[in-house]
């Protein structure tokens, strides 16, 4: 076996939308890179947002990699809830993502957590 099936398979990323109080939690899994995974998850975000959510989060926690385009797509985001009066984050970051986030200097802008329970709460 040559390992490729499993690297197909985490080809997209897999969304789950919860609702919490007033705030949508975007579950995610997989890898957020250039193609449908990006318009995939760029598609969850605006729909949450046209839906009016006050505060749109993003569960990084099985996130196993994410490249520019994943990236600008999350930053698009995080301006459309700040000009439509909302809050949004990320939580559950590893170490990778966080290190690429802070080479950046996305971590001074946008908010991150360690926890769902910290997130929520800090973006009342």
């Amino acid at each position: 076996m040559d390992g490729t099936g499993g690297a197909q398979r985490m080809t997209t990323v897999q969304i789950s939308s919860r609702r919490v109080d007033d705030a949508t939690i975007l579950d995610l899994e997989g890898r957020i890179v250039l193609g449908p995974t990006t318009d995939a998850l760029s598609n969850s975000m605006q729909d949450a947002i046209a839906k009016g959510a006050r505060r749109l989060l993003l569960n990084m926690k099985n996130v196993t990699q994410v490249d520019t385009s994943g990236i600008s797509t999350i930053v698009r985001a995080f301006v459309s809830m700040q000009r439509a009066g909302g809050k949004f984050g990320l939580y559950h970051l590893s170490d990778r993502v966080r290190q690429i986030l802070d080479m950046i200097r996305l971590l001074n802008v946008i908010p991150t957590f360690s926890s769902e329970d910290q997130a929520l709460a800090r973006l009342r």
